[in-house]
């Protein structure tokens, strides 16, 4: 028996089995776009991270499409924004946005940005430096995304913000169906806001609550980053866990109308 048609039987035979891999985020095959982004030589010094922070299957899961505008929240060494950056290519734009109140904390890697953003290569990405409370965009975007720093913006060093408002500025940030995809570490389930400050954490309740109440649906999880393993009620760069902390990945849209 030739082997697709042993494939085909199979699945029909095993329906619920062909679901749950078709289901399983870490097998989901990325697009054209997405892989060539991935295997851009511009970011080879990236590709020793690739596979534990599932580069691929979180491109996918934020739906990121050639031709998009992209917000990307404290870019850090710019991991993410290199290939949103390949991903939306010449027709699109990336947008990186430096909290005025983080820049004395990172300015190192700020200045880096700056150096990076100014090359040929990464002509379609601008560095924006703003008030945290006061986050926008140029134009409307596509996505926002925010990798690992949700929490911080609940912090007294960013101001605090008030979370309400931001979210509501993120909201109008987005085209109608636009995506807002949050990564962070995950505290403790009903610790709410404890840890933010002290294990650099945040309850995942408290994000879904949150972004919700500014108008977002809730549009999916994916547990690419997840770790079980993680005892969650230690810094997440403690030695012991840095890297490999457990990490939620929420997907909201704004609605289309």
């Amino acid at each position: 028996m030739r082997p697709t048609v042993l494939a085909v039987l199979l699945a029909v035979a095993f329906p619920a089995v062909a679901l749950a891999q078709a289901a399983n985020p870490h097998e989901e095959a990325v697009s054209a776009a997405v892989q060539k982004a991935i295997n851009d030589p511009a970011r080879h010094a990236d590709r020793s991270d690739d596979a534990h922070r599932k580069i691929g299957a979180v491109m996918m899961f934020a739906e990121v499409k050639p031709g998009q505008k992209v917000l990307e929240l404290v870019p850090g060494s710019g991991y993410w924004t290199r290939v949103f950056s390949a991903i939306v290519g010449p027709q699109g734009h990336v947008y990186t946005v430096w909290p005025g109140e983080m820049a004395k904390y990172s300015s190192k890697s700020l200045a880096e940005w700056q150096k990076l953003a100014a090359t040929p290569h990464y002509a379609n990405v601008t560095l924006l430096q703003q008030p945290a409370a006061l986050l926008s965009a140029p134009e409307p975007v596509d996505l926002v995304f925010t990798a690992q720093n949700y929490h911080d913006y609940h912090d007294p060093f960013m101001g605090p913000v008030d979370m309400a408002g931001f979210d509501k500025r993120v909201y109008d940030a987005l085209k109608p169906g636009g995506l807002f995809v949050v990564i962070d570490h995950a505290a403790p389930a009903g610790s709410g806001l404890a840890d933010t400050d002290t294990l650099h954490r945040i309850d995942p309740a408290v994000v879904k609550k949150e972004v919700e109440a500014a108008g977002f649906v809730f549009d999916g999880e994916s547990d690419a980053l997840r770790n079980p393993a993680d005892p969650h009620d230690i810094k997440v760069f403690d030695k012991s866990i840095r890297g490999h902390t457990d990490q939620f990945i929420y997907r909201f849209r704004k609605p289309a109308k």
